[in-house]
């Protein structure tokens, strides 16, 4: 993986995300998720490297720019492809969250990766000095 330079900093920052459909239910299918997400995440300061669903969760791998949270790229996602999903789908949304508008389950999973193991990290920063 080849790390990122950008002003005085080189990074490389991805995240693995998860996000689950409220109640868990088996519907992601019916929907353009993934090209919903790929258009979200156009001009903006992170990039979807890898995506894929299955019938009731997302998993993605996003690579961000340190000024970037993880957090604003979990609400961007999960808020904006909700309203985009109302706003094109609600005739079929309606059968499955008819008292709110809503998509996704409340919680999420983000983890960090990185080019090395922890155990090899760990030696480095014990070697130091």
């Amino acid at each position: 993986m080849d790390y990122l330079t950008k002003n005085h900093s080189k990074y490389l920052l991805q995240y693995h995300i998860i996000f689950v459909v409220k109640y868990r239910l088996k519907i992601i299918d019916q929907f353009p998720i993934k090209d919903i997400c790929s258009q979200l995440s156009i001009n903006d300061d992170y990039i979807i490297k890898v995506m894929e669903v299955d019938k009731d969760h997302i998993h993605l791998l996003v690579q961000a720019e340190p000024k970037i949270s993880p957090l604003y790229i979990v609400k961007k996602l999960k808020g904006k492809s909700t309203i985009i999903l109302w706003k094109n789908y609600s005739q079929i949304l309606t059968r499955y969250f008819w008292k709110e508008h809503t998509f996704w389950s409340d919680g999420y999973f983000i983890s960090t990766i990185g080019n090395v193991s922890e155990q090899t990290l760990q030696k480095y920063i014990n070697e130091q000095g």
